[in-house]
């Protein structure tokens, strides 16, 4: 086959392959391969990077097999070799050419031989990183100091430093940036560690998919193979039984066999609802890190370090003003920027605080609709006739507890703030107060119609 017809089969499987994985994935990963040659059946694929390398022979190669195979049925397999004059495989119509010394090996992949539904649906472990979320494009404050700290200790150690390694924050603070980061720096020290990162959700997924298919053996086998095991957002196993039993097996497999397990959520290991006691007890067992609420300073040193990536210059004063009106979290942050930014390119229009206000009108509405523990405690104390303060005091009388209750139960609702944050505004309580007065004032609510009542009319008033 000439190099002509290479280069059109080629154009054609990186076109099918980003309507499958989309364009990130495709410019990522697949944009700096090139085809090179093909020979009895083997198409040779040139990598830039042996990491690289790697990552698509484990992830995506076989997409381009079948996509190769179905625009040349001559295509048998596909080998990716790194690119360097020592690392080309030795082509068998061209022994003659001179060859540097030892090479390194090519990765070969070809599809399995079809025996029903069970391979057609085969596991694959771990979905595509993000590359912009490494350690160095991450923002340091001091809302996240401790987790940073603790995701590069356990990225950059050669052994298992803590087990498991516990990340929790409430949404858009930054967690899923971190796991990203420490899977890029373990394949960047060493591409041979096995990391699978995903959702919870995707793990529960290949779970139910293994029982469907009477193969469950498989998915054990595969699952405790890895040298890392990160799970984001474990929340979602909460209620799951069969999941979780499956989840708690594995963990402790990797565990005893002294392999990393790296898990986030959006609540601490005690706080999570729905999750078996063993299996709180298992995930609080190693380091337990969690991401605050950002700070104005944090805020305002994301945008300036979001600003180097931008197009056009944003004053100082329109970063300081976005970094005090958009408090929810870095996402919502990040969107308010590249409004403002698009703002200027498409339309020309010059950034100013205006500009930026008008731009942001929706973003600022909500924001300025903020509610604060301290407003929650403030018309939950006159709506039932009690004194203010009451709610941080220690008077335990139905009258005094229950107002203080649904206060807490608003507070968590209705804000941001972590449940220990939440019990410092209420007298310095223990977050496990908070909890509970949360859990109770919810149950209650389910058959209690006057406090159902009363809870949506706060909600109300407080959210107007």
């Amino acid at each position: 086959m000439d190099k002509t017809n290479l280069q059109r089969i080629w154009k054609v499987v990186c076109r099918n392959l980003q309507h499958q994985l989309g364009s990130p994935v495709v410019n990522s990963w697949i944009s700096p391969l090139s085809v090179d040659k093909f020979y009895s059946g083997i198409l040779y694929v040139k990598a830039p990077s042996m990491f690289l390398r790697d990552w698509v022979v484990n992830n995506y190669l076989g997409s381009i097999l079948a996509f190769c195979q179905k625009e040349c049925k001559d295509i048998k397999s596909v080998e990716v070799f790194v690119s360097s004059a020592r690392s080309e495989p030795d082509f068998p119509e061209s022994k003659s050419e001179p060859r540097g010394s030892e090479p390194v090996a090519a990765k070969t992949f070809a599809l399995p031989e079809p025996q029903g539904k069970k391979n057609e649906e085969a596991i694959v472990l771990g979905v595509p990183l993000d590359p912009k979320f490494t350690f160095e494009n991450f923002v340091v404050g001091k809302p996240n100091e401790f987790a940073y700290a603790a995701a590069l200790r356990v990225a950059e150690s050669d052994k298992v430093a803590f087990n498991p390694l516990f990340l929790y924050g409430a949404v858009g603070l930054g967690k899923t940036h971190l796991m990203h980061a420490i899977a890029w720096n373990i394949k960047t020290r060493n591409h041979k560690r096995n990391v699978a990162y995903m959702s919870a959700e995707k793990f529960m997924y290949h779970f139910i998919k293994s029982v469907r298919y009477k193969d469950t053996m498989a998915f054990k086998e595969q699952f405790r193979a890895v040298d890392v095991l990160m799970i984001d957002d474990i929340q979602f196993i909460c209620g799951k039984d069969s999941t979780q039993e499956e989840f708690f097996h594995t963990f402790n497999d990797l565990v005893d066999n002294n392999r990393q397990v790296i898990v986030s959520a959006d609540k601490s290991p005690s706080d999570l609802d729905g999750m078996e006691d063993r299996l709180k007890s298992r995930l609080g067992w190693g380091l337990v890190a969690d991401i605050h609420p950002t700070t104005y300073e944090l805020r305002l040193g994301i945008l300036q370090s979001k600003m180097a990536e931008c197009a056009v210059k944003i004053p100082d004063k329109v970063l300081e003003f976005i970094a005090h009106k958009i408090t929810t979290n870095i996402r919502e942050l990040e969107g308010a920027l590249n409004r403002i930014v698009a703002s200027a390119i498409f339309i020309g229009r010059e950034i100013t605080i205006e500009s930026a206000r008008d731009v942001l009108s929706d973003l600022l509405r909500t924001s300025d609709r903020k509610v604060t523990v301290e407003e929650i405690q403030k018309k939950v104390s006159e709506h039932y006739a009690v004194k203010l303060a009451d709610m941080s005091s220690n008077r335990r009388v139905r009258q005094i507890s229950m107002p203080r209750q649904v206060a807490m139960y608003l507070a968590k609702k209705l804000t941001t703030m972590s449940l220990p944050e939440i019990g410092k505004r209420f007298g310095g309580r223990d977050h496990t107060t908070v909890l509970h007065a949360f859990k109770k004032v919810e149950e209650t609510i389910k058959n209690d119609g006057s406090l159902a009542e009363d809870i949506r009319l706060l909600s109300s008033i407080l959210t107007k």
